[in-house]
């Protein structure tokens, strides 16, 4: 779900709320995050991902760009549903201020679409070592495509499983 800032603007520049907890439990959302987490990015075409926590650590994101823009990224891994190994991305920027919520039974990832690109992240459940797990940001059954060419990427996203090989 695109979370969309409502900006209150005046000759300061603008204020906005970007998350209500009673908002997020009215509609049935995860809104508790136990955990934020932060990424700097350097380099326009970097790619993290496709990441998630195996069950029972399988987390709920609520992801936002606060510097620069990326293309974010979810694959669908629950396999009761019929969108199951289908993917959705969207921009998020610095600029337009919104933020992808993704419950747990997805995985995730983004591409840098420019230099000096921040990320942060509220997470649930806390982070626990050993539960991470992922899928190759370039499996040919998903067929993301990405909006640049990769620049850079770690040998760890380079290497997760394909889809079918993986379980979250």
């Amino acid at each position: 779900m695109l979370v969309e800032a409502e900006p209150h603007l005046d000759e300061r520049g603008y204020f906005a709320r970007m998350f209500c907890e009673d908002e997020f439990a009215n509609e049935g959302l995860v809104s508790r995050f136990p955990q934020t987490s932060h990424s700097f990015n350097a380099r326009a075409g970097t790619v993290r991902g496709m990441h998630f926590q195996q069950e029972p650590y399988a987390e709920t994101k609520l992801v936002r760009c606060i510097r620069g823009a990326i293309f974010d990224v979810v694959v669908d891994l629950r396999q009761d549903q019929p969108t199951c190994g289908s993917w959705i991305g969207f921009e998020l920027s610095a600029e337009n201020a919104c933020a992808l919520y993704i419950p747990e039974g997805l995985a995730h990832g983004f591409q840098t679409l420019a230099d000096e690109s921040e990320v942060a992240y509220a997470i649930t459940p806390k982070f626990q070592p050993g539960a991470g797990a992922g899928i190759r940001w370039d499996d040919p059954a998903v067929r993301v495509k990405w909006k640049l060419p990769v620049a850079v990427i770690s040998d760890k996203d380079r290497t997760w499983p394909l889809l079918g090989s993986a379980r979250a």
